[in-house]
Formats: structure tokens, sequence, C-alpha cells
């Protein structure tokens, strides 16, 4: 398939010529962060695409599976056969889909409280999972043979949820680059991979397969930086995406950050911004490790989050599973627990959570996954109030647990104790998360939260509010409770429970 090149960068002209934005960080930066943004707390992410047939590893299985002495290289050989015979295109077909859903999937995130939804349109393997002008690689015409995005937006709009898409297209320069490299034992690519004999035009799947200087992805000037033809590409694709699926988040790994990319990506945001302004929708982009200039974007700090309070929303990106974005046979989850304490420790710093799951290549969610939702959907329910459209307190926490800081810190599981808490305001309450409720003692549990002692605690921040009452939320137990110089206690009687406990604080 080819396109008129010409052709895409007219349109382009015209909708930066339309305005309201134009392609400088100056113009970009006067776009405003949307308040459904602020308000919905929680999304839902999806991973699913061919790395879903083989279900192991990671999602990078397609990468993996060229590169020599991983484990899934192996598994491949072991599985499937020699990469020559079968590569990571012959996946494809296996991606049936045949049990999807879209309703389904709808009514379970809606059931998980979730308000928004961001599936990943083109992950690095550069297989688009919605109908493509651009590349015949796309799940309308291979595999699932159904616009699988169109489909599920439309699903997921008559639930009232806000839809939006993830691109990764950009770290398809280098992703696929391992296999045109040799085997160690001398056997040269072109004997052992399927890769350079489909690499030659932006059509084929493993177009450029660049083999990099480095393996440092990090690098933000790594070379062979994209070719304007590569960046040319990406940016026509992520065009086709925002009109074909007018995603109300658009969301960038961390590759957008080379300088190489610059110039495109600000034209792509200004195209995006005044696509947003002409549909009359709050659009907002989503980006990592500083890929955007602070102001000009959403920032997104994956698997983990920010250590201190952060002055505008930002967003963590996050999974049921700690090893795979996608699904896999040998997943290791969390617990609703878990995923609820970070959620709160991100709400309570300005965050909000983009929850991953990882359906199945015939198109079902798994049942851990769907049993996790559900418990965080029935905890929502019951303490909502304090979650959705909320806002930091100027104290967002109390206790010897500290947040956790920086990306990947999801791996490690924070241990909570009965004097940690985390605070939000909302409704003219305060709420006070007791992240690990402490259990009976004679009968009775008891919290101390020494921000809110009384006016004449010698605290760095005293608490001159006057409390009129303190209530639970989702029990119908009345607690005891009392404001000393040192402390509000709180007491209960009937709560057991290894899940957060929310209590309102009202206000005279």
């Amino acid at each position: 398939m080819s396109y008129d090149r010409n052709a895409w960068m007219k349109k382009m002209n015209q909708v930066l010529a339309q305005g309201p934005y134009t392609d400088s960080w100056e113009s970009l930066s006067e776009h405003q962060t949307p308040e459904w943004f602020r308000k919905a707390k929680l999304g839902i992410f999806i991973h699913w695409g061919p790395y879903s047939v083989p279900a192991f590893g990671s999602e990078w299985y397609s990468r993996n599976m060229y590169r020599e002495g991983t484990m899934e290289f192996e598994h491949h050989q072991k599985t499937y056969g020699l990469q020559k015979d079968f590569g990571y295109k012959d996946f494809i077909p296996m991606l049936k889909a045949e049990h999807f859903n879209p309703e389904a999937w709808a009514e379970l995130f809606e059931e998980a409280g979730a308000k928004y939804v961001i599936p990943v349109a083109e992950h690095h393997d550069g297989f688009q999972m919605y109908r493509s002008e651009l590349s015949h690689w796309n799940a309308y015409e291979m595999g699932p043979h159904r616009d699988v995005l169109s489909d599920l937006n439309e699903a997921l709009h008559k639930h009232g949820l806000i839809t939006g898409a993830s691109s990764h297209r950009i770290e398809h320069w280098w992703f696929m680059g391992s296999g045109r490299k040799p085997l160690k034992n001398g056997t040269p690519a072109e004997e052992w991979s399927d890769i350079p004999s489909l690499s030659k035009t932006p059509d084929d799947l493993y177009w450029p397969s660049t083999i990099m200087d480095s393996e440092d992805n990090d690098n933000r000037y790594a070379t062979p930086a994209p070719s304007e033809e590569f960046l040319e590409d990406w940016m026509f694709r992520t065009m086709e995406l925002i009109d074909h699926l007018q995603p109300q988040e658009l969301y960038f790994d961390w590759w957008v950050f080379q300088a190489a990319a610059k110039p495109y990506l600000r034209k792509i945001l200004a195209y995006y911004y005044n696509r947003g302004a002409e549909w009359n929708k709050e659009v907002l982009v989503i980006t990592k490790n500083d890929g955007i200039p602070y102001g000009c974007a959403v920032p997104d700090m994956e698997r983990g989050g920010f250590h201190t309070m952060q002055a505008e929303p930002w967003q963590t990106d996050t999974a049921v599973g700690k090893i795979s974005w996608g699904y896999t046979r040998d997943n290791v989850y969390k617990t609703s627990d878990m995923i609820l304490q970070d959620l709160i420790d991100t709400i309570s710093r300005n965050g909000v959570m983009l929850l991953n799951v990882g359906p199945k290549a015939d198109g079902t969610i798994p049942e851990q996954d769907q049993k996790l939702l559900r418990e965080i959907g029935s905890w929502l329910r019951q303490n909502g109030e304090a979650v959705y459209g909320s806002r930091p307190w100027r104290i967002s926490m109390e206790g010897p647990t500290a947040p956790k800081e920086g990306a990947f810190s999801d791996q490690t599981d924070s241990v909570y104790s009965s004097e940690d808490f985390r605070f939000t305001v909302n409704h003219g309450h305060l709420y006070i998360f007791a992240m690990k409720y402490p259990d009976p003692v004679n009968g009775v549990s008891e919290i101390r939260v020494h921000t809110l002692a009384g006016k004449d605690h010698p605290a760095a921040y005293e608490f001159g509010a006057l409390i009129r009452d303190v209530e639970v939320l989702g029990y119908e137990e009345k607690p005891e409770w009392v404001q000393k110089q040192d402390a509000l206690i709180i007491r209960t009687k009937t709560i057991h429970t290894h899940s957060p406990v929310v209590f309102r604080v009202e206000f005279l």
C-alpha cells in the first residue's frame, strides 16, 4: 500500500492554519488540562495485539524472539520452530478475537469504576488495532478482520466512558532490529530470520528494523537517529489515528523524547489540539520522561509516582500484573487492596491512575483481571465521593510509609501500617484514607490522625478548622471521635477489613 505524502502534508498544514494552536511550544503551552481528566481518577489501559498469541514473557515478545540468548528466543524455537520458518508476522492470523465482545468489555470497565479507556492502537511491533489506509498490517485486514478499536469505542460511549488511544509507533524505529543481526555461530540474518525480506518500505510490518549503535534506549540522542521518511510516516499514522478514533487522551510512550522527533511532535500536538477545538472536545496528550515540555502535555510516571504533591494533574500508568502489560500465562498479579492503596496514594498527590489489563488472543479478558476490576469497582461504589472529582488537600499524607517514587516502583509492594493516612478534599469535606485499618483490640479499632490535632498542637501545619462530625463511608456504624491536642482519635467496633477505610470529616 502506498500513500500520497503531499496530500497528508497538505492536510497537516490546513489543520495547523485553522488554529487556535501552532506548532511552537509557546502556543502549545496555552492548552489546558481537561476538567474531565482531573475528575476521572481511574482509567483502563489495554495492551492487546499479536503478542497476546504466544502469551509468553511480555508484550515485548516481538522483539525478544529475535534476540539470541533471551528466554523468548529459546521458547520460540522450541514451540514454533526457527524464526525464518515462523516469524512474528505468523502470529497475526492466530489473533482471531473470536470471542471479542465490546459490550462485555464496556460493562466490565464501567463496573470497575473507570471513567476513561485507553487501548494501545499500535504497539512497538507495528501492527495497528484499527482500520488503516496507511498500512495493510492492521486488524481490519488481518487477524480479527474487524476495526477493533472503533467497535470498542462505540460500546464504551454507550456506557458514558471517555475513550482515548495510545501510539507506540515511534519505538518501531529500532524495535525489530535484532532480527537483522547474525547469530553467534555466524549464521547470516537472512538465513535464520524472516525480517530482512520484509523491511524495505513503510508498508512492510518490520520496516525499518534499525540496528542501533547502542542498546541504551533511554538516550535522547541515540544513533542512528530516526530518518525523515520514518518520522513523516509516524506523523501521518498519528494524524490518521486522531481523525479515525477522535481520542480524548492521546498517549505516547517514552521515545518521543528523541531530539530528531521534536519538529514532528510539535506538529502532531498542534494538529491534535486543533482537532479537539474543532470537535468541541476536551483533549490531552500524555508523555513520559519529559518528552514534551512541562505545561504542553500531562506528565506520566510509568508504574510509579512522584514523591511530592504536584501542582498540576499527572498520570501513573500501572497494571494488574507485575511482569507484563499484555496477557501472559505466568503473569504475577497484584491484589485489589494493593491497587487501591496505589490509587489512593496517587490521587492524594493530584494524580490519576491508568490501570492496564491484557486480553487474551480470543478477545476475552482473563478471569483474574475481571475479578480484580470488580473488587476495585465495589470499593469505589462505597467510597467514590472521596475519589471522583476530589482535589488534593494542602497535606497529602501522614505516616511512616513513603509514597512510591520513580518509574517501576510498583514492583515493590508498599507495606502500610495503621499509622498511614492519605487525604483528599471534595464536596466541602476532608476525607481521611486509613491505608491499613487496625484489627480490634478488646473489641475496638482505633486510629490517631496527628495532622488533624487540635489547634493548640504545636505542629508545623496547625489544623484550625472546627470539626462538626466524622463519619465512615460504606458502613452503618457511627464512629466515636474526639479531637485532642495531639491527634484526632477515631474508634469503631464493627469494621473488620483489609481494604482501606475512608472517613468523612465535616466542618462547622
